[in-house]
């Protein structure tokens, strides 16, 4: 018989680790919520052209994308952001903004497995649409720090201005396709391609001068750094903004920081704020989160709205999640054959307060005891023909060993309580 094995790239999360996976998307899901964030799900594949749009024709290399029976061109979702972005343009722009929205969903990329990389893999991010305010911005971080924080993660936020690296861009050239490769090569920190490329394309001494000091400037003094970046581009309005936003970050009770001009995204929708969250224990791939200030709506046939939000890459949170699913408290409900029909009312009046199982296997007294024992059961509830006849069932403590002999109003009391 041929066995099949699971898609390379791909995981099989059994109930122990899902039930983990649980809890920790349940209380990021708590948070959102509370902030005011409402969930949106947007289908898994999407028209190809939707990827092309945002990402450029090379996105191809690094996504599933097929041809339908109807001849379309789709594409298995690499990322959320741009799903979203679609839907505002199809169905929320009359909403009433700032629109708050947040989702949790699995993506797909054609890319080399490797650890903390997979082809399916599940993304956990915010957006908010109609603000370019800081306030936006700070909101967006400071969510982002909540919901790391709330893992019992140490998060390490790195802060940029991609509006300031622009600026000297400009000087540099005015064709974009340019522009975006020279941002993947600060991005991708290839400062030796990045120097050939500068040369080859011929730009100016001056202005390739001000982008390198630009980039090189970073620090964890926020005033020292922002009085730095002017000293290279003067006093730009978003470098006022900038300092705006992080006076605002410490209002949330965020002072750890490092402002870092060499935060890039290769792509030309970003339009300000970027940030990126790392952690310990990951080795290479410790960036667990990444965000920021874009305009992609536009690009799908949209208005001129900005907006900012970010991702978080929950299979590296995973990783590095200590906590353990608290245990549900069980009940195996044990009955023979004449008083099955009894056992199984008893066990649908108990699920209301616990987790209760009634035997399917047609197994004796004795082997359903065993069973009991061996799936760690809590509890189990012997109901026989003598505990029918005077309305009282045995309970008994699988850990102590006690056993108690309960009507059915003090069976539920029991578990009442423990709910």
């Amino acid at each position: 018989m041929t066995k099949f094995e699971k898609p390379r790239g791909t995981r099989d999360f059994l109930p122990e680790e899902m039930a983990v996976r649980r809890k920790l998307e349940n209380r990021f899901r708590e948070i959102v919520k509370r902030w005011g964030y409402g969930e949106i799900m947007t289908p898994v594949f999407e028209s190809l052209d939707l990827f092309k749009a945002k990402s450029g024709e090379g996105i191809l290399g690094e996504i599933y994308y097929f041809e339908d029976k109807g001849e379309r061109e789709l594409a298995l979702r690499p990322e959320l952001t741009a799903p979203t972005m679609r839907a505002f343009v199809n169905e929320m722009q009359s909403f009433t903004k700032p629109i708050r929205l947040f989702y949790f969903e699995n993506c797909f990329r054609y890319e080399r497995p490797q650890k903390g990389r997979f082809r399916e893999f599940w993304q956990f991010g915010t957006e908010i649409i109609g603000s370019d305010k800081p306030a936006a911005d700070a909101e967006s971080i400071a969510l982002a720090m909540n919901l790391i924080k709330s893992a019992g993660i140490k998060g390490y936020l790195s802060i940029g201005n991609l509006a300031v690296v622009r600026h000297v861009l400009n000087k540099i050239t005015d064709e974009s396709e340019v522009k975006d490769k020279i941002m993947r090569l600060i991005d991708k920190k290839e400062f030796e391609s990045l120097d050939n490329y500068l040369e080859e394309i011929g730009a100016d001494f001056n202005s390739v001068s001000d982008l390198k000091r630009l980039i090189s400037i970073s620090g964890n003094d926020a005033k020292e750094v922002i009085t730095n970046a002017k000293s290279v581009v003067g006093d730009l309005p978003e470098l006022d903004s900038f300092k705006n936003m992080i006076e605002l970050l410490e209002a949330y009770g965020i002072s750890e920081y490092r402002v870092d001009f060499g935060i890039a995204r290769g792509l030309d929708y970003y339009t300000g704020v970027v940030f990126e969250i790392y952690a310990d224990g990951l080795g290479a791939q410790k960036q667990i989160c990444g965000g920021g200030s874009y305009k992609l709506i536009p690009l799908f046939g949209g208005g001129d709205v900005a907006s900012i939000g970010f991702g978080i890459g929950f299979d590296r949170i995973m990783e590095i999640f200590t906590e353990k699913q608290d245990k549900d408290t069980t009940v195996n409900v044990i009955s023979m054959p004449e008083t099955y029909k009894e056992g199984i009312r008893l066990a649908l009046v108990l699920r209301h307060y616990v987790c209760t199982t009634a035997d399917i296997m047609n197994r004796n007294f004795g082997a359903q005891l065993k069973y009991a024992n061996s799936s760690n059961a809590d509890y189990v509830l012997i109901v026989g023909e003598k505990e029918i006849e005077k309305e009282i069932y045995s309970l008994k403590d699988m850990k102590t060993g006690e056993q108690k002999e309960l009507t059915e109003y003090e069976l539920i009391q029991f578990f009442a309580e423990d709910d």
